[in-house]
């Protein structure tokens, strides 16, 4: 594929993560995402054939962002303490700088399963985060840090509460900046999951 078809892609999943943050998944329309890119609909059915196709390829691309930068602190050599931290400023810094890309994970990917059921079962659209999340983990247990347990005990462990503290703050709930609890919530989670 082309970079230009490449980077029109993006500017469609990006447009559309923004329509669908403001309007919601079901009101947000293709001719809405079209008319907000100033192409034609028929333009856009080139790109992704419909809105179910297109709600996939953005999981996958937000997926691939995360699992990336959950990489990068992967391969750091720093401690799993150090290490949870890390993941977890990545997490809200996301939140914060990208808040269309987590509102999108929260709010339609696990809300609206009955869109994602063809070709994304189970994790299979979220693989490359989930994948570095079970790094994080394995690398943790190996080095007698972190207990041996069960993954989604402690997957929803670590994401329910990063989930819920960017939900309250999309909320207006919170009443400081996320970064602001970063270090709390790091020794909370830490303490649950070690050793």
């Amino acid at each position: 594929m082309s970079t230009k078809k490449e980077q029109r892609r993006e500017q469609i999943m990006q447009s559309a993560l923004e329509l669908f943050a403001l309007k919601g998944f079901y009101n947000t329309t293709i001719p809405d995402i079209a008319s907000s890119l100033k192409m034609s609909v028929g333009n856009m059915y080139n790109y992704f054939k419909s809105k179910d196709v297109l709600a996939k390829e953005i999981i996958r691309y937000i997926s691939v962002y995360l699992g990336g930068k959950i990489r990068e602190v992967n391969e750091l050599d720093i401690s799993t303490e150090q290490k949870t931290r890390k993941i977890i400023e990545v997490y809200f810094k996301t939140a914060s700088l990208r808040p269309e890309m987590i509102d999108y994970f929260l709010r339609i990917y696990l809300s609206n399963r009955e869109v994602f059921k063809d070709g994304c079962e189970g994790m299979l659209c979220v693989n490359e985060f989930v994948t570095e999340i079970m790094i994080y983990f394995e690398e943790g247990v190996k080095c007698g840090d972190l207990r041996d347990q069960d993954f989604f005990s402690a997957f929803g462990l670590f994401m329910g509460y990063l989930g819920g503290m960017v939900f309250l703050k999309g909320e207006d709930i919170l009443p400081r900046e996320l970064n602001e609890y970063v270090d709390d919530i790091s020794l909370n989670i830490y303490r649950a999951l070690k050793v």
